[in-house]
């Protein structure tokens, strides 16, 4: 087993201490890094954003070829490390022989630093992972609700504060994390793009601890692993194909999920039924169209799956305050301009 010990809390540090103990090659631009491995020991990539002083952004996309550890130690025991897995799954502990804490895929998950023992993440060999985490300096967080209310609810009623919680299964985090991944932009838009979304994960983090906790009061039931993974492939076929004419009993079928269990999921994953998701697919897709192709507002309905014009601008003015066409129209001067 291999064994990566991590001593600071400041991002370059850290990926200089795994670089020198698991190799590859670092690359380091504005408040981002990457560091692209591929040796006896892993293959795939770590990567980093600094989105303040106390907040960190860690992604490991890796697989590992052997059992692999990493260690966080350091003298700062007010420091909490809110965590997710995409892919695969990580165990944690407080202490090599602690109490072991599984976070499978789409969990949340968030660790107290340890005031007395080092906190031990295990990576299984032959397992691909994608595992995010984000670091916050609990004391040096810049606004202060944001300070008082980890303080409150994750430090101060803390033994030694060693916290550890696995949260619910939870897609909507998933997504952002592929938003963030895909941020193409450059320069002062790109860092606000990164930072906004960021921030946007770890209150879906929060959101789901305060979630837990209401559920856990009220003897609420949550979705399983494999329905949260039937609901995250049957949103990404409808996002793929808005043009087919879903009807429940279809899209129970093809997920394999009972219609009442479909709108519960919708309900929990995306806030809307599975009517409202559709729609709002269909009223994206049109916006992007309308940017991007020449199709004009009556052929972007038909491939939308639609056949009222007069529907589409209704839904499409509810969403965008602005009929199709002022919007095209919009873009087109700004194409003309550019």
């Amino acid at each position: 087993m291999n064994t990566i010990s991590i001593t600071s809390n400041n991002l370059l540090l850290i990926f200089e201490q795994i670089q020198a103990q698991l190799g590859g090659e670092l690359t380091a631009k504005s408040k981002e890094y990457r560091l692209e491995i591929n040796n006896d020991i892993a293959e795939g990539f770590v990567s980093g954003i600094s989105v303040e002083p106390a907040i960190s952004y860690i992604e490991y996309n890796i697989f590992f070829k052997d059992d692999v550890t990493l260690t966080y130690r350091h003298d700062n025991s007010n420091s909490i490390h809110f965590g997710y897995c995409s892919k695969g799954s990580l165990i944690q502990s407080f202490g090599e022989h602690g109490t072991k804490n599984k976070l499978s895929q789409f969990q949340t998950g968030i660790f107290s630093n340890s005031a007395k023992k080092r906190t031990f993440m295990f990576f299984k060999k032959g397992e691909e992972v994608k595992i995010s985490l984000i670091l916050v300096d609990v004391l040096t967080v810049l606004d202060s609700d944001l300070k008082i209310h980890l303080q409150d609810t994750f430090l101060n009623s803390q033994k030694n504060n060693e916290l550890t919680y696995i949260g619910s299964f939870n897609l909507k985090i998933v997504e952002k994390i592929e938003h963030l991944n895909n941020i193409s932009q450059k320069g002062l838009i790109r860092n606000l793009l990164i930072n906004s979304t960021v921030y946007l994960i770890l209150a879906l983090e929060l959101e789901q601890h305060k979630d837990d906790l209401s559920n856990a009061e009220n003897n609420s039931t949550s979705l399983s692993q494999s329905e949260m993974e039937a609901l995250k492939d049957i949103s990404e076929f409808i996002r793929n194909y808005p043009e087919i004419q879903y009807s429940l009993k279809y899209l129970s079928i093809k997920s394999g999920l009972s219609p009442i269990k479909l709108q519960e999921g919708f309900k929990i994953m995306h806030n809307r039924t599975v009517t409202d998701f559709i729609r709002n697919v269909r009223v994206e897709t049109a916006e992007n169209l309308i940017r991007t192709s020449e199709l004009n507002i009556s052929e972007i309905v038909y491939t939308i799956g639609l056949t009222s014009r007069s529907y589409f601008s209704k839904i499409f003015k509810a969403k965008y305050n602005c009929s199709p066409k002022h919007y095209q129209n919009q873009q087109n001067r700004l194409a003309i301009t550019a």
